[in-house]
């Protein structure tokens, strides 16, 4: 299967939220959620982005009991620079969520390596540099992440991304 346009914004994101300073499994949670939300804005949200106290009562709804008690204790807005997606916290990491899916290190793994012939972290490796090049203003914010560092190479990388497994 081809990289496209989703699993470069994944990819981008894990590593801006990793630069930023979220430890991995975050980053990657951070980097699926974010690809997911830009992913249902551009097609246009069928429903509006529930209030926290929906949010919420959506998740708890969907979870095992044993899971349950821990993820209302700990559900909170985050933000990253001037992007805020809702969080948990599960076994002492942060996860993201939208709607009733908690996005997981393992959803980005069967989601966005997969795609990438098993080539994965040299993809990782070239996303975190170029991330590198641009201050820590750019990457706090949504706009100038968007049309900086994402939109310009979004096509290049999904192209030579696609081609990693095939060398």
């Amino acid at each position: 299967m081809a990289v496209g346009r989703f699993q470069v914004m994944a990819t981008l994101q894990a590593a801006r939220a990793y630069l930023l300073g979220l430890p991995l499994p975050s980053a990657k949670s951070w980097g699926l959620n974010r690809a997911i939300f830009y992913a249902a804005a551009k097609r246009g949200f069928k429903k509006a982005i529930p209030p926290e106290k929906v949010a919420l009562s959506q998740l708890r709804e969907k979870l095992k009991p044993e899971v349950r008690e821990k993820v209302v204790e700990t559900f909170k807005p985050f933000t990253l620079g001037d992007e805020m997606a809702y969080s948990v916290r599960i076994n002492g990491s942060v996860y993201f969520f939208i709607g009733d899916k908690i996005q997981t290190p393992e959803d980005f793994a069967k989601q966005i390596e997969s795609r990438f012939g098993g080539e994965f972290d040299k993809a990782w490796q070239e996303a975190v540099e170029h991330c590198k090049k641009y201050d820590e203003g750019i990457l706090k914010s949504q706009r100038y992440f968007y049309e900086m560092v994402y939109k310009p190479f979004r096509d290049e990388f999904a192209k030579k991304w696609s081609s990693l497994g095939k060398e």
